[in-house]
Order: C-alpha cells, then structure tokens, then sequence
C-alpha cells in the first residue's frame, strides 16, 4: 500500500485504488497524472511519488530490469568523445615530439660520420642533444596546458558554475547545438495560476473570491499560486480560516475535485469533466462557453481548472507553465553565437509547441524520454556536431552522461549533477552564454600560446645548431645571427630562456586571451601577427639578454 506523499518502491501495476502521481522525475512532465487499478493507466514506475488517495501496487519489475536500472545502465553506458580541438592538439604535440625526437637522435651518428669525413672536430655531446630536445618540443605549450584549464575552471567559478574538469571547458568553446529539458529549466518547474477566465454573467471578484477560498488549505505549488494570483490581482488577502467556519474538502483522484463547503455555500474547482458531472447533478448546466475556454486554454498548453458554486459554473483558472525571465532574448543571443537550441520535454505536443514558441527556442521534442533524449545526442554527434545539454532531473542523467557538455541544474537532482560535467549554481539554463564564451577563450588562448611556442622553435635553432657543429662545420657561423659569446653559452642560453618563457606566460595563460565575436579569418589573422611575430622576436632577444649576462658572469 502506497499512500499521500509516498514514494512508489518499484515498478508494477496498481490492483486497487486511483491515485494521483507525481512523474517528474521520471517524464521531465510537470504535470500530475491520474493511475487507477485496471485498464490502460495501471502502470507505476518505482521513484515516482503518490500525491492524493492510496493505492495497493504489486510489484512486478525483477530486480535489475526496473526502469531506473535500465537508466543506471544508460549512464553507464555513456561515454563523452574527444573534441576536434582535442584531437587536433593532441596530434600536434605528438607529431612535434616525435619528429624532434626522430630529428635529434640522428644528430649523434651524423655528427660521428662528419668528424670522420672532415677530419677535424668532435662528435655533438649528449648534453647538447638532450638541451636541443628539450628545448624543441612543445615544452612551453605542454608545461601551460595544465594552467590554462584550471583558469578556465577558475573562470567558470566566478560565472557561479562548477566544471569538474579543463575539458569540459574546453568543449563548450566548439558547441553548437544545446538541448534543454523544459521542466525546472526553461520553466519554473511548477504549473502556476496565471489567469481567472469568468463564465457569461459572472464578476471577476466572485470567481476570483471563490477560487482562493477552495485553495486556501492547498499547499501543492499549483494552490499556493492561486491564493497568490487572487490577492495580488483582486486584493483577497487576511482570510480568518477558524473564523470562516469552512470545511474544507481536499482533492481526491476518485473525484478530481477539491473546494469548500460554508454558510450555505459549496465551491468546487477541478477537472473540468468532473466539476461539469458534478454542476449536472445538481440540477445545473455547463455552459457552451465554458467548454470552448477550457478546448482554448487545453490547446494553448495550459491546464484549465474550472471553479462553481453549487450548480453554477463560475468560470476557469489558468494553469501555466512559467518561462523563465529573460529567457527569450538570451536564446536569441546563442542564436547569434551559431549555436541552435532544442528543447526536450515529456509533456504532450500541444503543451511543448506553445512553451517553445513563448521561449523561442529553434525546435523541441516532445514526449521524450530518457532513451529518445539520448538518442537525439547521438544522432547529433554523428554528424559531427558537439552537442551541450542542460537539465536537472534524473530522467535527464543518461543524456547529461553522453553530451559534450552537460550542465546540470543546482536546484535538479543528485543524479543528474552526477552525471553531468558541470553544475550551475544558479540554475540558470541560458548560462551557457557565459560557458561557451569561457569555452572560447580558453580555446584562443591555447592557440595563441601554441603558435607562440611554435615560433620560439626557429629562434631556437639559430642558437643551438650553429653552436652544435661549428667546430665541424666553421661555415655555420654565418647562422649565428645572435652574436652569442661561446657554443656553451649560446645552449645554456637558449635552456635557461626556455624554462623561464614558460613562468614568464604563466600570468597570459591564467588571465586568458579576450574573446570577441570576429570571425575565424580575423581571429588568425591577429594570432599571427601579434604571437607568431612575437614568438619570432622575443627569443631572439631573450637568449641574447641571457647570454650576455652569462658571458658576463662568466658562467659558461
């Protein structure tokens, strides 16, 4: 026996009772849905809360094939890709490593052959094999990989968003499609009155006054919110409960009514099928009216309650879902930045199509569940695209566990911030703006730290290679372009410029390089200019510095 406020232990069929059932976290739905003993909607899913009435629920799930295992396994099942970036980077810094090491370790046997050829000299020395190795792999870019991550992390923090990790960072600077679940993320994540829609013949106030008294002793979200609506439109507030003498009668999923008797009086508000049975059997009609306000507000997404007194019909609250403030224009901003937003619900088409269009998201997928949520990523990351997701239930958590970036909400559930890579702490689902322009960031400022290195390396060899054969070779003077003192100073140069260039970029790397929207071709263009020539320069005039105080010292 499952009773009010309840958590259903697993999966089975109800055999007695109705009940009315929470399944959001399972659904992404806001709203309740009624589960009777027999038919089509006997059905329950284990974690899902029973919030009116009781009922018996045999369990017939076995253990490990419940539905929450199956999205254990989903989660599990998951595994995020490596970016284009990733693998880009990836691939340079080991082809760099290797053909320089491919490129020193045949310096040694060539050296041996050109002593023996020329007959004068001596072999290059493993000392200055190892000191050109190290300073021509990617050692700056390698050493700065690590900083330039965590300063993005850093970044994030200050955005209030958890990233567990750099690559999370890094991946949301190449997003370009963005689910979103739309209970607790684009909306509220509770139905809220939103309007009181009077039958012909029938004052604002009194519909208004009726619908707050049979909500006051509701404590759901949806009652709360139509005390509210009637005090702050209509000025109904103060009521003395004790005072008024009401017997309230809770809702129940047998009557799907709730309301008020007092003082002759008997309010109810409900499901409109309900309350119209209920109007008839008292002798009343349900106005034509009515029901073509109840078919608008249903077709609109919304929930409509219709409200009487005795066997008059006085006219329907609006339930809604709410959008987020701002939401809209926030959208059109990642519109702008090339990313499409798609949002993901379990509710019907009709609600999902009028909460995308109020949003204003480019497209939406309704009655989604969690294997069709994931699906969905997969297809777009097999067309090569890097999908983000954000959410906060757990019927999001095997979709958060597969996008490339997945930004759990704070307000969601333990499971889904398990399973995504970041937690917005502020739960604010267009807060991927800021993700993605972090992203971005992080990603110039590795390129630019990258071509910097790059160019240092040409600098580097007009001080190695000379100082490596001119005793074989005197014609390599000519190269020696840096004037620098002695073949051991110019490498004990060239080392000590190379570890100290990486502290000297470590402040670039943690402040990061300011992202502006231009485009790729005037992003490059500026990279190389400002960090190729400067990665050209600044070493040759470092290890010049370096040298002389070297030669001054008498260090080398």
């Amino acid at each position: 026996m499952v009773e009010a406020g309840d958590i259903i232990p697993g999966d089975g069929e109800i055999v007695v009772g109705v009940a009315s059932v929470n399944e959001s976290a399972i659904t992404g739905e806001s709203a309740p849905v009624i589960r009777e003993s027999g038919g089509d909607r006997s059905a329950v899913t284990g974690g899902t809360m029973v919030l009116s009435d009781w009922i018996v629920v045999r369990i017939t799930a076995n253990p490990g094939e419940t539905f929450l295992d199956r999205m254990i396994s989903m989660v599990e099942g998951a595994k995020r890709q490596k970016t284009p970036n990733e693998i880009a980077l990836d691939i340079l810094l080991a082809g760099l490593t290797i053909i320089f090491l491919f490129a020193t370790a045949t310096l040694l046997p060539f050296s041996i052959f050109s002593v023996t050829v020329a007959g004068q000299g001596s072999p290059v020395t493993i000392v200055v094999l190892v000191s050109l190795l190290v300073c021509l792999i990617p050692t700056t870019i390698g050493g700065l990989l690590s900083a330039i991550g965590i300063a993005g992390m850093d970044r994030l923090i200050q955005a209030n968003v958890i990233a567990m990790s750099g690559r999370a960072v890094e991946a949301a600077g190449d997003v370009d499609v963005l689910l979103l679940d739309k209970t607790g993320t684009i909306t509220l994540g509770n139905r809220q009155a939103t309007a009181f829609i009077t039958a012909p013949g029938v004052d604002a106030q009194t519909l208004a006054d009726a619908a707050q008294l049979s909500s006051l002793p509701d404590e759901t979200p949806e009652g709360r919110s139509i005390v509210v609506l009637a005090k702050e439109k209509y000025g109904l507030r103060e009521r003395d409960i004790q005072a008024l003498g009401a017997k309230f009668i809770p809702f129940s999923a047998h009557t799907r009514m709730s309301g008020v008797d007092m003082e002759g009086r008997e309010v109810r508000k409900g499901a409109p099928d309900a309350v119209e049975d209920y109007v008839k059997g008292k002798g009343g009609d349900f106005p034509v009216d009515i029901k073509a306000v109840v078919e608008e507000v249903a077709s609109a997404g919304a929930t409509p309650l219709v409200v009487s007194e005795g066997n008059r019909v006085l006219g329907v609250i609006r339930l809604g879902d709410i959008v987020k403030g701002g939401i809209k224009e926030r959208f059109a901003e990642l519109r702008k930045m090339g990313i499409s937003t798609v949002m993901i619900t379990g509710d019907n088409p009709l609600t999902a199509a009028a909460i995308a269009a109020e949003a204003g998201v480019d497209d939406f997928l309704a009655q989604a569940t969690p294997e069709t949520k994931l699906q969905l990523i997969r297809k777009y990351q097999t067309g090569g695209r890097l999908v983000a997701m954000t959410g906060d239930g757990t019927n999001d958590a095997p979709a958060l566990a597969q996008a490339d970036v997945a930004v759990a909400m704070n307000t969601g559930t333990q499971a889904a911030k398990e399973a995504g890579n970041m937690v917005d702490l502020d739960s604010n689902p267009t807060k991927l703006i800021e993700i993605v322009e972090i992203g971005k960031q992080l990603l110039m400022t590795r390129g630019t730290l990258t071509t910097f290195s790059i160019a240092n390396d040409v600098a580097k060899y007009f001080a190695i290679l000379p100082a490596a054969f001119i005793v074989i070779y005197p014609q390599l003077a000519a190269l020696n372009v840096m004037g620098l003192s002695t073949p051991h100073s110019a490498i004990l140069s060239a080392v000590i410029f190379n570890a100290l260039i990486i502290i000297a970029l470590i402040p670039l790397a943690l402040r990061g390089v300011s992202y502006r929207p231009l485009g790729a071709a005037v992003v490059l263009r500026n990279n190389l200019l400002i960090y190729g020539l400067g990665g050209l320069i600044v070493p040759f005039i470092g290890i010049k510095l370096i040298d002389l105080i070297i030669t001054f010292l008498n260090l080398a």
